[in-house]
């Protein structure tokens, strides 16, 4: 299979003034106001919500901030900021990022009276701020998304979906303002019979579980989502049940049904979080680089060891070879360049796997004092190991890849 003809669609990764110009300044909230913060956020383990309310301020955390880099012409507005937030700190950066996947599901695939109604009320504004939830994954149905229990039953003569399940690995769950929920309206179909539903804020029946103690990205909020009974309005299906029907009926003819709103969303994301995942491994190439010229042992500075040499220049390669193909996906999915190759499963894998590798390689070039909480490397280390994991394991991607590239039906 051959590669896509970007030439032909004036492919460029040439950020623009105004990407430049925004890179810049969310690189001095990061470096100002989430670095000096990050290590007691990841201590306690709660919402950042002084920093939220902060970047709301700025309007930096806001429905306007993340449609406009969203729409970037060349579409790397958004992968960009990603990038300089997770540069500063992933679990901060999460907290602040978290409510774009239920924007991002909103925005693909529901009506424009939907994204009119809800995107705001996901955001808030400064001084109200609010958030957004996506909610997918089960305690039986991770990377197997056919396998989502939850189901949504219609209620015609209320014009209502009942829901009723469990959610688990919930960024924001259970203290969001809206939820975005994945269901089975028909279970027989597996993944063809899902929709996605959007709860609104106060919704009797909706209520946190478990909070889980994470081994990384400590500042982001995760907990399972109880549905008992959960009704909400037929206006609340994303997309609208006449889209829904229509699908229903095409399944039924044996006719293709098109794709999955929740592998939608997460396609649709995975440049974006590839972004978040190389900001970590930027940081730490950057920190072990700086440590490398400042410490000496044996009379000269440990950078002049070729062993610590050669171990940076693989750091900085991997990065911005992250990079490049983390950009290449986000234009592609701007420009409608269809990922024939998997491009947007290529990005997160590559830039996922890299975070882990640089990360433990600058504890490494750290030596006794990377190991330790008083350096930074060791929480980046922690922090970069979730994105081989979620939305989407580095097999999963491999599996998706696999099959691109050769046609054939890998499992």
């Amino acid at each position: 299979m051959s590669s896509p003809d970007l030439t032909a669609a004036g492919f460029s990764l040439e950020p623009s003034a105004d990407v430049l110009e925004m890179r810049d300044w969310v690189h001095d909230f990061a470096r100002d106001v989430i670095r000096p913060a990050a290590a007691e956020w990841d201590e306690r383990e709660e919402t950042p919500w002084p920093i939220i309310e902060q970047a709301a301020k700025i309007g930096l955390y806001s429905l306007d901030f993340f449609a406009t880099q969203w729409m970037d012409p060349a579409g790397l507005g958004m992968v960009v900021a990603f990038e300089e937030l997770f540069w500063g700190d992933a679990g901060i950066g999460l907290a602040l990022a978290g409510t774009g996947l239920a924007a991002v599901a909103v925005a693909s695939n529901g009506t424009p009276e939907q994204m009119g109604e809800w995107l705001p009320q996901m955001f808030g504004s400064p001084g109200d701020v609010k958030l957004g939830a996506f909610c997918s994954s089960e305690p039986d149905a991770g990377s197997d998304v056919a396998a989502i229990r939850t189901s949504a039953v219609y209620d015609q003569a209320k014009d209502e979906w009942l829901l009723n399940g469990v959610k688990t690995w919930a960024t924001n769950g259970g203290i969001a303002d809206v939820h975005v929920i994945v269901a089975a309206v028909d279970p027989r179909l597996g993944s063809r019979g899902q929709a996605s539903f959007i709860v609104p804020p106060g919704t009797p029946g909706l209520s946190q579980g478990q909070k889980f103690r994470k081994h990384g990205i400590r500042a982001s909020h995760t907990a399972e989502v109880i549905l008992d009974n959960v009704r909400v309005p037929g206006r609340c299906l994303v997309g609208g049940k006449d889209r829904l029907d229509a699908r229903l009926a095409r399944i039924a003819e044996g006719g293709s049904s098109g794709e999955q709103s929740a592998m939608r969303t997460f396609e649709k994301s995975r440049p974006s979080v590839a972004a978040m995942a190389v900001g970590i491994a930027r940081a730490a190439a950057e920190y072990a680089t700086e440590y490398s010229t400042q410490r000496h042992q044996f009379g000269r500075p440990i950078g002049q060891n070729q062993a610590i040499a050669f171990m940076l220049a693989d750091m900085h390669a991997s990065v911005d070879a992250a990079r490049l193909l983390t950009w290449r996906a986000a234009w592609m999915a701007r420009h409608g360049t269809k990922f024939g190759r998997a491009e947007g499963s290529m990005s997160k894998l590559v830039a996922g796997e890299t975070a882990v590798r640089v990360t433990e390689q600058a504890i490494q070039i750290l030596g006794g004092n990377g190991y330790t909480r008083d350096y930074p490397v060791e929480r980046w280390h922690r922090d970069a190991k979730i994105f081989t994991i979620f939305e989407g394991t580095s097999e999963i991607q491999r599996m998706i890849i696999g099959r691109a590239v050769t046609g054939l039906d890998v499992r």
